[in-house]
């Protein structure tokens, strides 16, 4: 347990600073091409570990699973990943974080449509008090400065396509591998990304050698490391317990953007995380519960 324990702290903390970090590199770089750098880099620093997986699974990846993955990259990548960064350079990066702390309860929602789960009146209750928090983060009578109704928007879509990606991952996870889906899933969305740059006649390269610290640091550590430890301590236990991660980031993010970028925490913003983390609590709990009680039947 002590393995998993340090497993979530080091996502929980590269993720913390997953938004200061971008807001940093979206100031010399442009949206799409830090999107697809970091996406390709931590894609392909995964994939030695989902080419074992594969190996050690016996798992036969068809065209058809190809095809699965390629949809799971273009949700993930192109799509809520594209947003991510939109929203982080139209917000302050602690509002960012915050709220991409939300993606769970759009999560309970698709998997209500997309799956078995049930949207029970436990959700509803951990959805409620999500959308409480949300509403005092945001402080529509009055948008903080450095905010904007524009990356609020961007945010929350990002947070809503992330929760499609996760409840669309479900369903073939168990086949592929949680390291190989992801990490075939995120080169694939980059190549995606990459070709409607190219169109757009976004740039690829340019600027990175004077960012170099920053996509480095993005890519490798944030993206590549981040999810490694945050699987690995799925690995370790389960999803349920790995997902406390994204539990302890809303305390840790908003700290980091004060120090580093110097946001302003006002009154709304204290009140705004406590509700998150209360439903993100709830929702880790009654995830838990569920599965005793699956196990018990």
């Amino acid at each position: 347990m002590k393995k998993v324990g340090l497993f979530i702290f080091l996502t929980a903390f590269l993720f913390g600073t997953m938004e200061v970090a971008l807001k940093l590199a979206g100031s010399g770089l442009d949206s799409f091409q830090l999107t697809f750098l970091r996406f390709i880099i931590g894609g392909i620093l995964l994939l030695p570990f989902a080419l074992k997986e594969i190996s050690k699974n016996q798992t036969k990846l068809g065209i058809k699973d190809f095809g699965y993955l390629l949809y799971l990259g273009i949700i993930c990548i192109p799509v809520s990943m594209l947003f991510f960064q939109f929203g982080v350079m139209h917000s302050n990066a602690s509002t960012a974080s915050v709220i991409m702390c939300i993606n769970p309860l759009f999560t309970m929602i698709f998997a209500h449509f997309m799956s078995d789960e049930q949207f029970n009146k436990k959700k509803l209750v951990v959805l409620l008090w999500g959308i409480l928090g949300l509403v005092f983060m945001v402080r529509p009578w009055d948008i903080q400065e450095g905010n904007t109704p524009k990356g609020i928007l961007f945010m929350l879509i990002a947070a809503a396509t992330f929760g499609l990606y996760t409840v669309a991952g479900k369903n073939s996870i168990n086949k592929m591998g949680i390291m190989a889906q992801t990490s075939i899933s995120f080169i694939l969305g980059s190549l995606v990304l990459l070709i409607i740059m190219l169109c757009m006649h976004k740039p690829v390269l340019q600027g990175v050698v004077d960012n170099i610290a920053t996509v480095m640091y993005i890519s490798i550590f944030v993206t590549g490391l981040g999810y490694y430890f945050y699987f690995s301590a799925i690995k370790n236990s389960d999803a349920t317990t790995g997902s406390i991660a994204f539990f302890i980031k809303p305390a840790i993010a908003p700290v980091i953007a004060v120090i580093v970028l110097g946001d302003k925490l006002l009154w709304n913003t204290y009140i705004g995380i406590a509700f998150i983390l209360i439903a993100s609590y709830l929702n880790i709990y009654n995830r838990k519960v569920e599965g005793k009680n699956i196990e018990q039947e």
